[in-house]
């Protein structure tokens, strides 16, 4: 029987009541029955020794490198400025602020470690935003980077449950009370938290796509299972690759991709000193030796130009043997266009915060065209109408999905909506084949139904894509009269095309020959930027509020 850590039960007893959880199925793959006692971070980090990986490489910056061996000493320094500095006990919640980098990993995998709940948030917040999630987490300690504090201090100041901050990253070096100033003083031995798998290691605050966000809670149990699906079946790391990408760790695919995984392969992580550009992100990638990048397809299709040149003027491709797409929807055209640039199959795959990372994907040896793949080993998924149904191959309707991980929204109502009779219901219309593949569609809320007709926006985005004018672009449904919907696209255009007359009609009869016509977009609106979340992906509920 497992025995709880927590002695702070905040987050437990804002759970879901049990008639609202997934199901969680452990019963589909056999490294799933996982003991019932375990710490995340004592099983990827202060275990590795016993796969043999202390001395490698973990954590790369341009002038650092730190071995597991050398991260493990840093965790167990900063758990214990948490526990005899601040006095905080399991089950505190603890805010993160900072972008990726170093500093960032060692003080998440602290506060998991001693039996804390992780809340990062995402660099670019500020303080009204960052006060919300401070109203739902109730943290009493935040770790800051100390780049990041004003919006945090402005935030504190409106929210005082938040005691105190501390910095981390200081170029200070007069600060004694920084974090790795405090660390520094500390020695000897810290055991991890004896947590419970059920104990509860991070609270998620969802993208905020469309409106406001949810905080979503995950277990020590969940990433540990996570880590046996996916990555073992499906991405396939090395102990000896090198892992770069742009989304934060606050989020969860960034999380999953830049910290969990590489270190439960025993590989390591690149963190570059300077924000990712597509131009120097595609110089990184020869320059850090990178074998593993992860980005949204929006930075893979900006990036292209500048690897083909970088491939030309340095005579070879950069070392990148897998490109893991995901966060929204994969365009062919996109996919197409990496490959050609940089030679790789692309792996494309969805996952949720809810459910922590990725369910459906394909390995770059089983891409079908037009599929983002089938369902990943550890998860079972299906596509179904309003009442749950399974609906016939070939048909249009929702994906659910159940696995080892799924949906706890903490304290919120909107639980009934995500989770229906055990299944997780991101919110996604797929068509599956004969095979097995699932073919993404839409958001169920942006299938766009124009004269008794679906259309999906991917679609006719993926279409619009296919121009040569067309640097990105966004579809939506737009209400109307005699339709009831018309399909309307924003288009980010070119350097040096001219968005007029002439070109909307070009861009409506290429869409036309694409695809069925009755999908083309009836407007056209040329923009400068297209709305997005910090992690890439687009927000078309904001082109639908314009």
């Amino acid at each position: 029987m497992e025995t709880s850590a927590q002695t702070d039960r905040f987050v437990h007893e804002r759970l879901p009541a049990p008639d609202a959880l997934p199901a969680l199925r452990y019963d589909l793959l056999p490294e799933l029955q996982l003991p019932e006692q375990l710490n995340l971070v004592h099983e990827l980090l202060d275990r590795a020794a016993d796969k043999g990986v202390a001395q490698r490489p973990m954590l790369r910056s341009p002038g650092v490198v730190l071995t597991y061996a050398q991260a493990a000493e840093r965790v167990r320094a900063i758990h214990q400025v948490l526990v005899q500095d601040l006095g905080l006990t399991p089950g505190n919640r603890v805010l993160l602020r900072g972008g990726n980098s170093i500093g960032m990993a060692l003080a998440w995998l602290a506060v998991v470690r001693a039996g804390l709940v992780a809340v990062a948030t995402m660099p670019l917040l500020r303080a009204k935003e960052l006060g919300d999630i401070i109203d739902k987490a109730q943290p009493d300690v935040a770790l800051c980077d100390a780049r990041l504090q004003e919006e945090l201090l402005l935030a504190q100041a409106a929210h005082p449950v938040l005691q105190r901050i501390l910095a981390f990253n200081s170029t200070d070096a007069q600060a004694t009370n920084s974090l790795e100033a405090m660390a520094a003083r500390k020695s000897g031995p810290c055991p991890a938290c004896p947590t419970a798998g059920s104990d509860i290691a991070l609270l998620a605050f969802t993208s905020g796509t469309t409106g406001k966000p949810k905080a979503v809670v995950h277990t020590h149990r969940d990433v540990l299972a996570a880590c046996e699906t996916w990555p073992r079946h499906v991405l396939r790391a090395r102990a000896d690759d090198i892992v770069m990408g742009s989304p934060p760790l606050a989020f969860t695919f960034g999380l999953g991709g830049l910290l969990i995984f590489p270190m439960w392969a025993g590989a390591s992580v690149f963190f570059p000193d300077i924000a990712y550009t597509p131009q120097a992100m595609a110089q990184l990638m020869y320059e850090s030796g990178a074998t593993i990048c992860y980005t949204a397809p929006t930075f893979y299709r900006q990036m292209a130009p500048h690897v083909k040149a970088l491939h030309a003027e340095r005579g070879g491709p950069p070392p990148l043997r897998i490109c893991v797409s995901a966060g929204e929807a994969l365009p062919d055209a996109t996919r197409q266009l990496w490959k050609e640039a940089s030679g790789i199959e692309m792996l494309d795959g969805i996952g949720a915060t809810e459910m922590f990372h990725i369910f459906v994907s394909a390995a770059p040896q089983d891409v079908r065209r037009g599929a983002i793949g089938k369902v990943v080993p550890g998860y079972v998924a299906k596509v179904v109408d309003d009442a749950g149904q399974e609906v016939p191959v070939g048909t249009v309707g929702k994906l659910a999905v159940q696995g080892p991980t799924g949906c706890r929204y903490m304290d919120d109502a909107r639980q009934a909506s995500y989770v229906r009779a055990g299944w997780n219901l991101p919110g996604d219309a797929f068509v599956q084949d004969a095979d097995g593949y699932f073919f993404y569609q839409a958001r169920t809320d942006d299938m766009i139904i124009t004269s008794g007709y679906n259309v999906g926006a991917p679609e006719v985005e993926d279409a619009l894509l296919r121009h040569p004018a067309v640097a990105e672009c966004g579809v939506i449904g737009k209400p109307d009269e005699e339709r009831g919907m018309i399909v309307k696209a924003f288009c980010v255009l070119r350097s040096g095309q001219v968005g007029d007359a002439v070109l909307v009609r070009q861009l409506q009869d290429h869409v036309k020959a694409s695809i069925a016509p009755y999908k083309y977009p009836r407007e056209i609106e040329f923009v400068a930027t297209l709305p997005r979340t910090e992690t890439g992906k687009l927000q078309r509920y904001r082109l639908k509020q314009a």
